[in-house]
């Protein structure tokens, strides 16, 4: 039995409504269409959301994953999803565009990244980039395609990394003991 798919979902100041082979969560920062399978069934309170199957044990297996994905859109809609990013180096630095981020990371050229519909990209200090939206998978996807451009390297700690991410550092070569 999955325990999380047993939870129930709190909806505040959104609206839930299904629709075929797919859920339509609606709310004050905008519009969700999550998939759904006929092997569930989806039960609508007042305040309250559940996700029950239809009797088949294999639909057990991704009844945890249909009430999460329900339960990111609802949170989405509802407060938004945001991750930040650092960069950290001599010289890098990030500049917004029209649509996206320039990325100054150590190389010979500027790397232009062009934000996917939905998110949107702020910077602050030159250094610090912050990713909002309301769909959790595009704005998690979008902050590591950023990270990607120049991924933090474990001996000077130099490149893009999550704001709550620790970078192991390694000690590197020693010197030669005398001899």
């Amino acid at each position: 039995m999955s325990r999380i798919g047993k939870q129930l979902i709190n909806i505040t100041t959104s609206s839930v409504e299904s629709r075929g082979d797919s859920i339509i969560v609606k709310g004050p920062l905008g519009e969700l269409t999550v998939p759904f399978e006929a092997n569930f069934n989806l039960v609508i309170e007042s305040n309250e959301v559940s996700v029950v199957p239809k009797g088949d044990q294999f639909d057990s297996a991704k009844w945890g994953l249909y009430r999460s994905l329900l339960q990111n859109a609802v949170i989405g809609v509802e407060k938004g999803f945001e991750r930040k990013l650092e960069m950290i180096g001599v010289g890098y630095r990030a500049t917004k565009s029209a649509n996206g981020v320039t990325l100054y990371a150590g190389y010979s050229h500027p790397v232009d990244y062009t934000a996917p519909k939905g998110v949107e990209i702020d910077v602050t200090d030159n250094t610090k980039i912050s990713i909002k939206g309301i769909d959790k998978h595009l704005v998690g996807h979008a902050a590591s395609q950023i990270r990607k451009v120049r991924k933090p390297e474990p001996y000077k700690g130099k490149g893009i990394k999550y704001a709550e991410e620790k970078v192991r550092r390694k000690p590197g070569k020693s010197g030669k003991a005398a001899a």
